[in-house]
């Protein structure tokens, strides 16, 4: 199959913009090349000559002569407005935002099936893990039962540092900002938001299921104490802020993010630093497990390349699942049993904190132990 000419337009250049750029100037055998390059702050010193940047999104967005879009800026509405003109255009579009896909999912698939153009998002879930590729093409089936994973690299450095370097949670998250690993808003990495955005995106791939960010359950490693932090450094555990997505006995799928006690015969157990790791079960293939970086200039612009080398071969999601005539529902009613380890005089307090996390979000079932 021959391959098509891309000629790229893209939107930032930061972190990722960056890496994409020379990971592109590396691989001369792909045929897509960038023409210009829309950023936001005009007196900044770049890499590049003056001539690849605008600061006028219509230059690139009418410009016949550019096919593709690549979207790497990190406001999610500013986003959703560029992909949303570019498929309008008849533009084919790569973009890394999860949270612009999380939020306008459904719009998102109407525009690509009523301008006949793809829209690939590789780099919205688990950076250089192929996760959304998989599910698509090699779990196009309705085995599949469960998906658990770190989806979100940074959290997961966070966590390593503090044990590893016995270092304190703030002096960890700032460290992870300055490697570039954190977003530029922390909450959307500790506060569990941008897991479940992943999360999310995921649902759509595995189960065919389509729901709103509000109604997948999150809860981030914001609210860990030093108590918790402690008690697993005692016992052998780690950590893990997990997502997590299952078919229960009545066919509905329960989701949620939330901080796991991991012990030492769980995979995830290994999974350490930036790298993000994904076990899937299903029917007949049992376990299988994936795991890759999930943060970082390269590990995000590879699944980015790779989308734009699955395009130069006229590539697009199917979205199999959700054209199933049986599709499968979101549980939102979920029932979990709490362990609260603190001391009596720190109960009240504590339980009323979790209720309050809680509220309006999931009915709870507890017990006194």
């Amino acid at each position: 199959m021959n391959r098509k000419q891309l000629t790229i337009g893209l939107f930032g250049f930061g972190c990722i913009g960056k890496g994409l750029y020379e990971v592109l100037q590396k691989t001369p055998a792909l045929k897509a090349s960038i023409k210009s390059i829309c950023v936001k702050t005009k007196n900044k010193q770049r890499s590049l000559s003056n001539q690849y940047f605008t600061f006028e999104k219509n230059d690139i967005l009418q410009d016949d002569t550019i096919n593709t879009i690549v979207e790497l800026i990190d406001d999610a509405d500013a986003a959703f407005e560029i992909v949303k003109t570019a498929l309008q255009k008849g533009k084919a579009v790569v973009t890394a935002n999860k949270k612009m896909i999380a939020e306008h999912f459904e719009e998102l698939l109407h525009l690509q099936k009523q301008y006949n153009v793809p829209l690939l998002y590789e780099a919205a879930c688990c950076a250089s893990i192929p996760i959304i590729r998989n599910l698509e093409e090699y779990y196009d089936n309705d085995l599949l039962e469960s998906i658990e994973g770190i989806v979100n690299g940074s959290t997961n450095y966070i966590l390593t540092k503090t044990v590893e370097k016995n270092i304190s949670f703030s002096l960890a998250l700032k460290e992870a900002q300055q490697k570039g690993f954190a977003e530029t808003n922390p909450l959307l990495d500790v506060g569990g938001f941008d897991a479940k955005y992943k999360l999310q995106i995921l649902l759509a791939h595995a189960f065919g299921v389509i729901t709103q960010p509000q109604n997948i359950f999150n809860l981030g490693i914001n609210n860990l104490y030093d108590f918790e932090l402690n008690y697993a450094k005692e016992k052998g555990y780690k950590i893990k802020l997990v997502a997590y997505a299952s078919k229960n006995e009545e066919g509905k799928i329960i989701s949620f993010v939330l901080p796991k006690f991991v012990t030492s015969k769980d995979k995830l157990f290994s999974v350490d630093d930036v790298f993000n790791g994904v076990k899937i079960q299903s029917y007949f293939c049992d376990n299988q497990f994936f795991v890759g970086k999930g943060a970082g200039a390269y590990p995000t612009s590879s699944a980015v390349l790779s989308d734009i080398s699955a395009l130069t071969y006229d590539y697009r999601y199917e979205y199999k699942k959700l054209n199933t005539q049986h599709s499968l529902a979101n549980e939102e009613d979920i029932f979990l049993k709490i362990f609260f380890c603190v001391f009596p005089y720190q109960l009240i307090l504590s339980l009323n904190h979790f209720l309050k996390i809680l509220k309006n979000t999931i009915s709870m079932k507890t017990m006194a132990l």
